[in-house]
């Protein structure tokens, strides 16, 4: 849309707001109803003066008004008084079509919404059709026109139960012809909009009628083909899974048959293939990357597409070649007359039709002119119906589509026959077309070098430079050209032209000042005569614009571009590959290129083709995953670490415990949870939490002190996940402890473990004070 025609809706919009205020502050209906004002209401609708089809600036009523603004006291009073005013439909152009429902669902008021319903308001017909529904560029956003669809894109799954309760049309269509379906895979809430389409689909499935997801809007597109073209990659991967099945699983690697239909290019005009690559939105190229698409595209090229293309290029360039040497070769002869201008040097001349094929020469020439002028016409019959479907010039310059080389392909046999023509005409001047045919002829040469990886990115950069840096450059230069070269053409204008030939004309300073602007000659300075001033100044100032600012900001602007295209070269490029692929299937007969996947009778599925496409899961991603479920603790556990480093400030610490009544815990607690517990599908096993224990200063160095205190501290325990033994806390004295606290290295699993007291040397401990030692170890976790 026009910037201009955007900013006029959006103004026009505005002041209707404006005006819808003013006016519910001039009419006292629409005030109470405003305000809630509920008795105030009653009043006024009793009176017989009171109009209850009153409406604002914006063609709402008083109902409007108060759903509008939440008034449940008012909605239910305006339905007793008035209750025709339930169905009535907004009448300005701005909100034309919209309810008192539509507005109640998407303020997601189920209290007003189902006194509403009570009150006979239709579910179904009303439509929202005033220009701020529509489907425009200058809209934020778009929700259909039913209030069933303003539903699922609001994501209240309460409210579309409601209204499907309640009699609600699942295939009413807006003006577009769109689905709910269709307006879900609008909506930038993607995952909300896949949870609203399972739970339309989950009511669709009730009902006999054609399926909702093979239903065509007026373009043609089913919900799935309109996930793709908008580039929903969320919508679109889950319905891909939906319509999956499951092959063979063997440990993690699963074989899984996608459906192909819609899909596949296969006998389908619009396919997701080739909307996706004809399609001008770059969030549509992502689409390329998900299975099975992207496994789809790459079997196509590697098994048929890359060996027609590169036979198609190897013939191209045979053509070419053949065409050059016609070219090269053509029918000349010396000129008959004199020279009578001293510039003029022209030595040969054009042969007439009846003096070009005398010779073997001559006929050799012949048979290339005849494969060169055939090649055209096969061309152009070829390239014609593609150029037709372009419907924008802006299409010319995309350089996934072709770009510019659709048109260089139409133009060059084109010029190719205009040369034909001439020739059977003996008309002068063929050298014009001829030469313009081998240049564009040549340069169509890199459009095959899509087909390479390394090759393909680059002839997009160039794309890219020349529709985008030089075209903006080019008029930079252009008035920089023009302002100069006048200059020059005046000041060498009374001079002898033999002593300074560069500006003799006014073209020929055009195109003197051209090179000097390119540095393609070196400056014009005859040092055998005296040269005016003022050239010297104009050329100064001359290279400062041109040399030094003008052709570095190019360079800048070319290097901005390169960088930015090299940032999705490789996506660009798989788009230039599926482009490629499906043009060669639409050029080439069925019979050369066999349908990829397998039917689906063969496995008693549907008469559906498949891929089959093996998946392996990324074992990587289950690591880490364990990693961040391994490193968060519960909140709880890391407060109760700052507690305690706060408290834990001196290097004693003595805790004394009373080992009676611990020693009846420890034996009921160790004798139903010491041992791991194990059952047939799932292994629990309980650890135990050491006690806390006083080390005093005889006892070896004090780092080892804190570190049994910082470990001690720091063990996260997932309480819902583990169950540990609380024990009792117990001082022993240096003499006891003989133990050595060494910290393991960290497992895999992001846990430190230590070599801590054994269960028995606890049991020991608690049952009879003594300091025996065992072999079974606990893991603090």
């Amino acid at each position: 849309m026009v910037p201009w025609r955007r900013q006029k809706q959006e103004e026009s919009a505005g002041e209707t707001s404006l005006l819808q205020q003013k006016r519910i502050r001039e009419l006292p209906i629409l005030y109470a109803a405003k305000r809630n004002r509920a008795k105030t209401l009653e009043k006024l609708l009793k009176l017989k003066s009171t109009e209850p089809l009153t409406r604002g600036a914006a063609g709402e009523t008083a109902l409007h008004v108060a759903v509008l603004y939440d008034n449940v006291e008012a909605v239910r009073v305006l339905l007793e008084e008035a209750p025709e005013l339930v169905n009535e439909p907004m009448t300005s152009d701005l909100y034309k079509g919209q309810t008192a429902l539509h507005i109640a669902v998407m303020r997601q008021n189920m209290v007003i919404v189902g006194d509403l319903i009570a009150k006979g308001a239709d579910v179904s017909a009303p439509q929202a059709v005033g220009s701020f529904f529509q489907l425009r560029p200058s809209n934020s956003f778009y929700y259909g026109e039913h209030i069933l669809s303003f539903a699922a894109c609001v994501g209240n799954a309460e409210l579309v139960r409601l209204l499907l309760s309640h009699g609600a049309d699942l295939e009413a269509k807006d003006s577009h012809g769109n689905t709910i379906l269709h307006i879900l895979a609008l909506q930038s809430n993607k995952m909300a909009a896949c949870q609203m389409y399972d739970l339309i689909m989950s009511y669709q499935q009730d009902k006999e009628s054609p399926g909702l997801e093979e239903t065509c809007n007026n373009d043609g597109l089913t919900p799935f083909k309109m996930a793709a073209v908008e580039g929903n990659t969320v919508l679109f991967q889950h319905l891909v899974q939906k319509r999956r099945h499951v092959h063979w699983t063997f440990g993690p690697i699963t074989c899984y048959l996608y459906d192909l239909n819609e899909i596949d290019t296969w006998e389908d005009a619009q396919s997701v293939l080739d909307l996706v690559v004809s399609e001008k939105n770059k969030e549509a190229r992502r689409i390329l990357d998900i299975s099975p698409v992207k496994e789809l595209v790459k079997r196509k090229w590697q098994r048929f597409g890359r060996p027609y293309f590169c036979l198609l290029a190897a013939v191209y360039v045979l053509y070419m070649a053949c065409v050059s040497m016609v070219c090269v070769n053509r029918p000349l002869k010396p000129r008959p007359d004199n020279v009578t201008d001293p510039r003029d040097m022209t030595l040969l001349v054009q042969k007439p039709l009846t003096e070009s094929y005398l010779t073997y020469d001559d006929h050799v020439r012949l048979a290339g002119e005849m494969i060169s002028v055939s090649g055209a016409i096969v061309i152009l019959l070829l390239k014609v119906p593609d150029l037709l479907q372009i419907r924008s010039v802006r299409s010319l310059t995309q350089a996934v589509h072709g770009g510019p080389f659709t048109l260089i392909i139409v133009v060059f046999p084109c010029l190719v026959l205009v040369v034909f023509i001439m020739r059977l005409t003996n008309t002068d001047g063929e050298v014009i077309p001829m030469s313009m045919a081998l240049v564009l002829g040549w340069c169509y040469v890199m459009y095959f070098a899509r087909g390479f990886q390394m090759l393909g990115p680059f002839t997009i950069m160039i794309n890219k430079m020349i529709f985008g840096d030089l075209l903006r450059f080019w008029w930079l230069m252009v008035v920089v050209i023009f302002g100069f070269s006048t200059a020059f053409y005046t000041i060498f204008q009374t001079v002898d032209q033999t002593q300074f030939g560069y500006f003799y004309s006014y073209l020929m300073s055009l195109f003197s000042t051209y090179e000097l602007f390119l540095n393609v000659i070196n400056s014009p300075t005859n040092y055998d005569v005296d040269l005016p001033i003022i050239f010297f100044v104009v050329y100064v100032i001359f290279t400062i614009i041109a040399n030094l600012l003008m052709l570095n900001i190019l360079i800048a602007m070319m290097g901005d571009t390169y960088w930015r295209v090299a940032q999705e070269r490789d996506e660009l490029w798989r788009a230039q590959v599926a482009a490629t692929t499906v043009m060669l299937e639409k050029k080439l007969p069925l019979c050369l290129w066999p349908r990829t996947g397998v039917c689906g009778t063969e496995y008693g599925l549907r008469n559906h083709w498949y891929l089959r496409v093996i998946s392996r899961k990324d074992p990587s991603q289950q690591k880490i995953q364990r990693y961040i479920e391994a490193f968060q603790g519960p909140e709880e556990d890391n407060e109760e670490k700052q507690r305690e480093k706060s408290v834990k400030s001196s290097e004693e610490r003595t805790f004394e415990t009373d080992l009676t009544r611990s020693q009846e815990t420890a034996e009921q607690s160790l004798g139903d949870r010491s041992e791991p517990k194990l059952s047939s599908n799932k292994t629990e096993i309980i650890y135990l939490r050491p006690p806390e224990i006083t080390i005093t200063e005889s006892f070896g160095p004090s780092h080892t002190q804190s570190r049994l205190g910082k470990e001690n501290s720091g063990s996260l325990l997932n309480k819902p996940q583990m169950e540990s033994l609380e024990l009792p806390q117990i001082h022993i004295s240096a003499e006891r402890a003989k133990a050595q606290y060494l910290p393991r290295p960290t497992s895999g699993r992001g846990w430190q473990i230590l070599r801590s007291i054994t269960t028995e040397r606890l049991r020991g401990l608690l049952l009879q004070s003594s300091s025996q030692e065992a072999e079974v170890e606990v893991h603090h976790v």
